[in-house]
């Protein structure tokens, strides 16, 4: 349940770019992006800082590591795979992170760019929510940042990996909730 959100708090959508909202989904899309849109709507109305992050692994150090089972290797990025999608009105304004990893703040310039416009709490949203959202915020709560979670704005490309965060590792990183709560909230 979401209790407040902080005065200066910024918006965080992970990897609503090209690139990966066609992968196949537990959620339909079109519902994270209209949800993802709304709340971008609002925080410009709000005046609150809207982050758009995507994600680029080529050349990560991460892909050549050893995993289990192993990641294709020859997976070839389209031209335009790591562009925001256009649902998402993204404005020249917007804060743009590219990132690397799971988490948008490793070795970006995320957590400058929330210093600098006095930044403590942030709401998030994105694809996928056990990897890019979770990995986010995690980095966010060590960070000591407070951290509200839009559920409905979020999906995975698994289930159980989906309920997973939003059932037992969120509520342990901050407050739960949807578009229309946070939107009330602001």
């Amino acid at each position: 349940m979401i209790t407040e959100l902080d005065k200066k708090t910024a918006l965080i959508l992970i990897d609503l770019q090209k690139g990966i909202v066609g992968f196949p989904l537990v959620h339909p899309v079109e519902d994270v992006l209209a949800n993802a849109a709304k709340l971008v709507e609002a925080f410009r109305k709000a005046g609150q800082p809207i982050v758009l992050v995507n994600v680029n692994p080529s050349g990560a150090k991460w892909t050549t590591s050893r995993k289990d089972p192993a990641p294709a290797s020859n997976f070839a990025f389209k031209e335009d795979w790591t562009e925001i999608v256009p649902e998402i009105n993204a404005q020249p304004e917007d804060i743009y992170i590219t990132k690397h990893t799971w988490g948008a703040f490793f070795e970006t310039a995320l957590e400058d760019e929330l210093k600098k416009r006095g930044v403590t709490g942030i709401v998030i949203g994105g694809i996928s929510t056990s990897i890019g959202v979770e990995g986010t915020a995690r980095q966010a709560s060590e960070r000591g940042y407070n951290v509200t979670f839009a559920l409905d704005a979020m999906t995975d490309m698994v289930a159980t990996a989906h309920e997973n965060s939003v059932k037992t590792i969120f509520p342990r990183m901050g407050e739960t909730g949807v578009t229309e709560d946070i939107i009330g909230k602001l």
